[in-house]
């Protein structure tokens, strides 16, 4: 298991405390620090069962200066962007063997437990 994890950010912090109060082994992925690629990315997308725009940060500024709005949904392009500014990928993203999934309440971090 797998959690993408930024620290500043309060559902990503009780995601991991979440995770470690189950006492289940997991990787910290600060994926600020450690981007997926475009590869990984796309797969995780795939196993979340959403495009990219599902899971980007509209309100952040950098897709503001993007207008990442306004971009036309070409899925490859989308991730092209979101990993070259991972700021915008939502988060924490937990990836297990089977599954990934966007883990922001109690009830996807149960979920990704139950799965993993």
């Amino acid at each position: 298991m797998e959690i993408w994890h930024n620290p500043r950010c309060s559902k990503s912090r009780a995601a991991k405390a979440a995770l470690d109060e189950a006492g289940v082994a997991y990787t910290e992925r600060r994926y600020l620090d450690q981007p997926p690629t475009a590869e990984e990315f796309d797969r995780t997308l795939t196993a979340i069962g959403a495009e990219p725009w599902d899971v980007a940060r509209l309100g952040e500024p950098v897709a503001k200066e993007l207008d990442l709005r306004n971009l036309p949904h070409d899925r490859a392009k989308w991730i092209e962007v979101m990993v070259a500014n991972p700021v915008l990928i939502q988060r924490p993203i937990i990836v297990t063997d089977t599954a990934a999934l966007v883990a922001r309440d109690p009830q996807s971090v149960r979920q990704a437990l139950d799965g993993a």
